[in-house]
């Protein structure tokens, strides 16, 4: 029994779900997305209300998928989603110009990244960014790859990091004798 799928989705105000087929669009005040369902799992609106429900028991995987997928949908319309990138080590900065993100981390020259449409970028700090956008997979692989430039290395503990992230470190070479 799939919990997760059996969940009970309650559209908040502001917010339209259209079904087309498979096709489920969801819109609200931050936007619009659109997700297909996979064939094995029927979706129902009803009195402001979403279900999913499976066709076959042995479609467990894509019922608690789909319904977390949904939910997904109807928080980042409303709330969005978001994600803070923190910047460690001497002379590393974050740039905005434009459309692109200019990333300063130790290289010979600062890495350029194309900013998506769908994403907004603050910056408070030259060494922090907060990532927001609707689509909470769009905001993770944009931010994946901001911090996949410089990862956080365990001994001086130097790089990109989310904000939340505890990054372990370990004893040189030195403190080993």
């Amino acid at each position: 029994m799939s919990r997760i799928g059996n969940r009970v989705l309650t559209i908040p105000e502001n917010v339209t779900v259209d079904l087309n087929g498979q096709k489920v669009t969801v819109k609200g005040p931050k936007g619009e997305l659109i997700t297909n369902i996979p064939n094995q799992i029927q979706v129902k609106v009803a009195d402001n209300q979403i279900t999913t429900i499976r066709k076959r028991d042995r479609d467990k995987n894509y019922h608690g998928t789909a319904n977390a997928l949904i939910n997904n949908m109807l928080i980042g319309v409303t709330e969005g989603f978001s994600k803070t990138l923190d910047m460690v080590g001497v002379g590393y900065r974050f740039t905005l110009k434009g459309d692109t993100l200019m990333v300063a981390v130790g290289y010979s020259n600062p890495v350029e990244v194309k900013i998506p449409a769908e994403i907004t970028i603050e910056s408070p700090s030259n060494t922090q960014i907060i990532i927001k956008g609707s689509d909470k997979k769009l905001v993770g692989e944009f931010a994946a790859k901001v911090r996949k430039i410089r990862k956080p290395e365990p001994y001086k503990g130097k790089g990109i990091r989310y904000s939340d992230e505890h990054v372990i470190r370990k004893a040189g070479k030195k403190a080993a004798k």
